[in-house]
């Protein structure tokens, strides 16, 4: 394709491709006066120049990879500082000119080049850092930046690209230098040499180094504290935590030392859940599929003594959006309503009563479609192959605060 600029004149033929001189791209090139040259396709020697240009280019990024001993997922990197040097080498085909210099028409610097793959301590920003993390860390040096003045880096503890201006190169250092370095911090311990005064009435006797350092870390390991013997309690004592507490299921409450009670709880929650009309027993239909469900016991301490509590829950962390349910919310009552009742009731000099709905959850009708297990110990002899469809809310659904 022929491209009119203002600076230079650029004569490029186009591959064929499918797709690629059609439509917006084709109503690029009549807008910015370039003129498309196609070649034949699988005909690359027709455009032999491009061809010719992206094989120096492919062989300068594998001779930088391989002296630098990075992987082939860097190419992108070496490619990009690879054009950056073209760029910035005089050309045969511009008589000895600058690329850069020739399309820009400003004088070329070459202060900031720097060694491809060299090790660099780029600095870390006080907002990135705690007071006392270290202020810089080792990266290598991969490139440069083309939308500020600033250089690319590889971190090899967080394996990612970074972009700094702030950095201080080894440009005779490599990678290699880097993995001895991190070696040399995390395996060689720092030896620690502590003068001892000479005593001549009492001489000392030498102590191999290794002895002498082994000593030593011991002495630092140990504390000061006084360590007192721990202390062995009396075994009636170790019987007070072995009251059987809450059961976690129904074969602990059945086996539990108070199960008369737990079942006696049990009981009143199924004929709380039978009175309220709370589910209904059915075939499972085709293509839905049954919640299970938890007894969860609490022991409630009052005045008149132990209270056992049972209660039924569904297990509803299975539930699906859109499948079992829709909206989830739960009506609250603002601070501002309960504040001007309050305030009505002081001024009027009226009496505010408190009561607790028993079973609460259990009152609200439900809108989906939803079926659940028959819970564990309270099956129906013969109608085992059943399942409960519920038709108000019960614990552990998404939608029981509604």
């Amino acid at each position: 394709m022929v491209i009119q600029h203002p600076h230079l004149d650029r004569y490029e033929k186009e591959q064929r491709r499918q797709g690629l001189a059609r439509g917006p791209f084709e109503n690029y090139c009549r807008t910015h006066g370039i003129k498309l040259e196609k070649t034949v396709p699988k005909t690359p020697q027709q455009n032999g120049l491009a061809e010719r240009m992206n094989r120096t280019i492919v062989e300068r990024v594998r001779c930088m990879l391989s002296q630098a001993k990075l992987s082939k997922s860097f190419w992108g990197e070496a490619m990009r500082t690879t054009i950056d040097l073209i760029n910035l080498t005089p050309s045969v085909a511009l008589d000895g000119d600058v690329p850069q210099q020739v399309w820009t028409g400003k004088k070329v610097s070459y202060k900031h080049l720097r060694v491809f793959e060299c090790r660099a301590s780029v600095h870390i920003p006080r907002y990135e850092r705690s007071k006392l993390d270290a202020k810089a860390k080792q990266c290598i040096f991969l490139g440069y930046t083309h939308e500020e003045f600033g250089y690319r880096f590889w971190d090899p503890d967080s394996k990612k690209i970074i972009r700094s201006r702030n950095v201080v190169f080894f440009e005779d250092q490599t990678i290699e230098n880097l993995q001895k370095l991190e070696k040399a911090r995390v395996g060689n311990p720092h030896e620690i040499s502590i003068p001892v005064p000479v005593d001549v009435e009492h001489p000392v006797e030498e102590v191999p180094g290794s002895q002498l350092q082994l000593e030593l870390a011991d002495l630092l390991r140990r504390s000061d504290r006084i360590r007192r013997p721990s202390t062995i309690y009396p075994p009636h004592e170790y019987v007070l935590l072995t009251d059987g507490g809450e059961p976690e299921c129904y074969g602990e409450a059945v086996a539990h030392e108070h199960k008369e009670h737990w079942l006696k709880a049990m009981n009143e929650e199924m004929n709380s859940l039978s009175k309220n009309h709370t589910y209904d027993l059915v075939k499972l239909p085709q293509g839905k599929r049954a919640l299970k469900n938890k007894w969860v016991y609490r022991l409630k301490t009052e005045n008149s003594g132990p209270r056992y509590k049972a209660r039924l829950v569904v297990k509803g962390f299975n539930q699906k959006k859109g499948l079992d349910f829709e909206e989830i919310f739960s009506p609250v009552v603002k601070m501002s309503s309960i504040r001007v009742v309050l305030a009505l009731a002081a001024s009027l000099n009226l009496e505010i009563e408190q009561l607790d709905v028993k079973t609460a959850f259990l009152h609200g009708d439900l809108e989906e479609e939803i079926y659940m297990e028959q819970p564990e110990g309270f099956r129906v002899k013969g109608k085992e192959h059943l399942v409960c469809r519920l038709r108000k809310s019960l614990y552990g659904l998404k939608q029981a605060h509604r």
